[in-house]
């Protein structure tokens, strides 16, 4: 549900009202790893070219929250419908990917996850056309948008080198 936020400016006994920016969390975003060996691989998804909005880029896995879902719930539905997966484990990253959207004045709050999956073929939605299991630096490269890159480089750093941060990041989904 989006909101529309009101200002009421007085300016000499004059007062107007003036549109504020909506704020809005609708969406997550997905780090998924895999260990192949004991080498970090990470999972890319490629959009599928019928997709109207940003049609072949590559990118994590991303979802909208469907109503009466929490972010954690709308995670793990999306990387279940867009791969196929349930994770081996599953975190907070701590981090929330922020963009603004200018063609609705809306600022995105989007919480990201990160899911420990096995170094398997994904079974793809159609949503996407192609995957592509990588190191860190490839999928960095691969990623259009910076908070994307981000959300990976923080993945690798805290969670997939095992950091403190991991541990106490840890969300028990069993």
């Amino acid at each position: 549900m989006t909101s529309l936020y009101v200002q009421i400016v007085g300016i000499e006994n004059k007062f107007f009202v003036k549109n504020m920016t909506n704020f809005v969390c609708q969406t997550i975003e997905v780090c998924v790893f895999a260990f192949s060996k004991s080498t970090p691989q990470y999972l890319v998804l490629r959009r599928s070219k019928e997709k109207k909005l940003y049609p072949n880029i590559w990118q994590i896995v991303t979802g909208s929250i469907e109503e009466k879902e929490n972010p954690i719930q709308a995670a793990l539905r999306e990387l279940k419908e867009e791969t196929g997966f349930t994770p081996q484990k599953f975190w907070n990253l701590h981090h929330v990917n922020i963009f603004y959207s200018s063609h609705n004045n809306t600022i995105h709050h989007t919480p990201v996850f990160v899911a420990q999956v096995p170094f398997v073929e994904p079974k793809l939605s159609i949503e996407h056309s192609a995957f592509q299991w990588c190191n860190l630096e490839k999928a960095k490269e691969l990623m259009v948008w910076h908070g994307q890159v981000r959300a990976l480089e923080l993945t690798h750093l805290y969670i997939v080198q095992g950091k403190k941060a991991a541990e106490f990041s840890e969300i028990q989904i069993f």
